[in-house]
């Protein structure tokens, strides 16, 4: 380890001394990729020193503990160690988890997809509750949110709505959302107060760029149509929204929300994009029984991974078998407590899997 962290202060000094350099500052994309591996680096270190400066003090504590005179100085150092203890815990694990390699898109922002699915107009109530949950909780990051394409519901909510985050490492957090989110609770218009049960399905996609993903202009159908309101009145005169086909695959992707037919166009090719590569991938994670189970659920959206259950105030993620209660503010996009236990979950997986 020691060796590792003196090959990363030479390496943060070589960077630092770039940055300096006049012709990094007329390079916009090279001086982005310096001052993110210099953050990189930065972090190491200081948790690395982190983690020497508790063991450290833990030694010292011991040989006060063990040979000190006074008895008052020697309890006082047996109290300060049982919280060390937990110290050193916690830096080594946040230590090897900086230090464990990264999926590439965890830094990417992404393409969210809500469908309702079985329970009629109740699941098109549930599927704008999601909607709100990531919204919010895309707020409370300072993440961006913004509506591709969505399909109002005839008493709210939606039947489908299609929307991106972008911000700072958004796939990281909400890449194991994917899958069906079973809701139980009495809807409002049920007068005998039975609970029902209704569905929606998420798709989480790492949005794609251009050079992830090359489409030739030749597989592609481009459809323009009016834009439409809730229970799908036309709203506008002009053909403004767009649909495009990928012929090879089938692959559909529309755009309405935007205000013009060219925004449209580039908002939906994003979206193709981003789900043919998602397609690829899944392609070959099936082709790889391996990297299957090193996963949180294999994000196929047919997975049931959640229940929120209102008569009970609990919601239960059923891949890792925890349930949270406070549903509320759950829904109020307090999802930090599930996003930071399945992403500790991941960890603990992918560490077993080195060690194999």
């Amino acid at each position: 380890m020691k060796y590792k962290i003196e090959k990363f202060k030479t390496e943060l000094a070589e960077i630092e001394k770039e940055l300096n350099s006049p012709d990094v500052f007329s390079d916009v994309e090279k001086m982005k990729t310096l001052t993110k591996k210099r953050n990189e680096l930065q972090k190491i270190i200081e948790k690395h020193e982190e983690f020497f400066t508790y063991q450290n003090q833990f030694i010292e504590n011991e040989k006060l503990a063990t040979t000190g005179e006074d008895e008052a100085i020697a309890e006082m150092a047996r109290e300060e160690n049982q919280g060390l203890i937990k110290k050193i815990k916690k830096s080594e694990e946040e230590l090897n988890e900086i230090l464990m390699p990264k999926d590439p898109k965890d830094e990417k922002d992404v393409l969210v997809e809500i469908r309702a699915g079985a329970g009629g107009d109740e699941a098109g109530l549930f599927a704008g509750d999601l909607f709100r949950m990531y919204s919010r909780y895309a707020e409370k990051n300072g993440w961006k949110v913004g509506i591709n394409n969505s399909s109002q519901g005839d008493l709210g909510g939606f039947k489908e709505v299609v929307f991106e985050i972008t911000g700072s490492d958004v796939y990281s957090k909400m890449k194991h959302e994917s899958g069906v989110h079973r809701v139980q609770r009495v809807p409002e218009t049920e007068k005998q107060g039975r609970t029902h049960t209704s569905t929606a399905t998420v798709a989480v996609l790492p949005k794609a760029e251009e050079k992830d993903f090359i489409i030739k202009n030749e597989d592609l159908r481009i459809d323009t149509f009016a834009a439409s309101g809730p229970g799908g009145q036309s709203v506008n005169t002009t053909n403004s929204a767009v649909r495009i086909t990928h012929i090879p695959t089938g692959v559909i992707s529309s755009c309405q929300d935007q205000k013009s037919q060219h925004q449209n166009k580039d908002k939906a090719m994003d979206m193709l994009r981003s789900r043919l590569l998602a397609k690829e991938e899944e392609e070959q994670r099936q082709k790889d029984s391996d990297a299957r189970k090193g996963q949180i659920g294999n994000g196929d959206r047919s997975e049931k991974i959640r229940t929120y259950n209102f008569p009970q105030d609990r919601i239960t993620d059923h891949r890792i078998k925890q349930s949270w209660s406070n549903m509320d503010a759950i829904l109020d996009g307090g999802i930090d407590a599930i996003i930071e236990t399945l992403k500790d979950e991941e960890f603990k997986k992918r560490s077993k899997d080195d060690e194999r």
